[in-house]
Parts: C-alpha cells; sequence; structure tokens
C-alpha cells in the first residue's frame, strides 16, 4: 500500500488516501507496530505494516458503529459485541474499538447497569435477586451488578417494590398461592412477601 495522502480530522484521528483510489480513517492510538509520524504522502507500506495499519482502519469502523448506538441509548460492552458481530465486524476489531471506548467512557457496563434499573422498574416490580440474573444475562459483571443494586436499593425500596407488585397479583385476583409463587419468580425473599401480604391483610 503506497500513501497519496493524509489528513489530521480530529485529534488523534487521520485521514488515509491510499494508491487503490480509497479514503478511509483511523484512529493513531489503534496502531501497534507502525508509528503515526510514519504514515506520510508517497510512504509505502506492506506485510505486518500494512495489515497494523488495516486493523487500524477496521478498529475506526468498528468505534464509529459502536457510537452510532451508544448515541441512541446507553449500551452494555457484552450487548455492543453481539450487535457489531452481527454487523460482521471482526472480533479483535470489535475488541479494539470497545477497549477504546471504555478507555475515554464513553461506553461503561456499570452506566448501562444504573440506567437499564431505572428504565426497568418502570414497568416491572422486582426484587434484588430477579435483577441481578437480568443483569448477569446481560453481560454484567458480578462485582459490578452487586455495587449497581446497592445503590439502586438505596434509593428504591424492595419493600415498596413488593407491595406493589402483591396489590398488582390482587387486581387479578390471584389466589395466595399463586401470588407467593409470582413474587418469588420476580426475585422477592419469602420472608420479605409474608411480612408484606400480612401488612395488606392488617390493613384491610
Amino acid at each position: 500500500m503506497v500513501v497519496y495522502g493524509t489528513e489530521q480530522v480530529s485529534p488523534g484521528c487521520i485521514k488515509i488516501t491510499s494508491d487503490a483510489g480509497l479514503a478511509f480513517f483511523i484512529r493513531t492510538s489503534y496502531l501497534k507496530i507502525v508509528k503515526p509520524d510514519e504514515i506520510a504522502e508517497n510512504a509505502e507500506f506492506s506485510d505486518c505494516d500494512e495489515e497494523d495499519i488495516l486493523d487500524a482502519a477496521f478498529a475506526f469502523s468498528a468505534e464509529s458503529k459502536a457510537v452510532d448506538y451508544l448515541a441512541r441509548a446507553e449500551q452494555s460492552r457484552f450487548g455492543l459485541t453481539r450487535k457489531l458481530t452481527a454487523k460482521k465486524i471482526e472480533r479483535k476489531h470489535i475488541e479494539m474499538a470497545l477497549d477504546y471506548l471504555e478507555s475515554v467512557n464513553y461506553l461503561s457496563d456499570e452506566r448501562f447497569a444504573r440506567a437499564w434499573l431505572n428504565s426497568r422498574k418502570i414497568a416491572h416490580s422486582e426484587g434484588r435477586s430477579k435483577l441481578n440474573m437480568e443483569l448477569a444475562a446481560r453481560g454484567i459483571a458480578k462485582d459490578v451488578a452487586e455495587s449497581t443494586l446497592d445503590d439502586f436499593f438505596s434509593e428504591n425500596s424492595e419493600e415498596k417494590l413488593c407491595r406493589r407488585d402483591l396489590k398488582k397479583c390482587m387486581r387479578l385476583r390471584k389466589t395466595e398461592e399463586k401470588i407467593i409463587r409470582t413474587l418469588l419468580t420476580h426475585g422477592f425473599q419469602y420472608s420479605m412477601i409474608k411480612k408484606v401480604m400480612l401488612e395488606q391483610i392488617e390493613d384491610q
């Protein structure tokens, strides 16, 4: 590959025009072999050096697609990996892009988990164990999930969520046995369920 021209489009990001008539972008931090100042007009690259530059270009493309998703809503690394893989992007380029986005705090599993929990509570009343499983299913690491759930339940009473779920079950005229089974399925502890059910009876 022969470089016909380069243009810095933003800090750490350059546009390269090659002898193939193609123009592409790279983030210089993705380069592992070639030094950024070696990429200049009429510079020629082959073998490992050329592959290094192309890997940087593919990683930048993966980054751009990831940023498009992040602009719409918070994403988890796991979720973004699945979406980018579906776009036929190679795993190594996905990893390079997501590592960079995490390093600049544009991608954060903790932030995603917090946003997901706050969105989830609008339509669902669920206990800690169920929410923990749901976060795990979305690729959130155990320590991140536990920390985020601690913060979530410091602001949202689990008992209050359990009472809300109980009232929903009662509106649906479920039997006591079905209510208990439903609340257990929704992640509430048996002792908490019995407590809120007793309180409900006493309030009637």
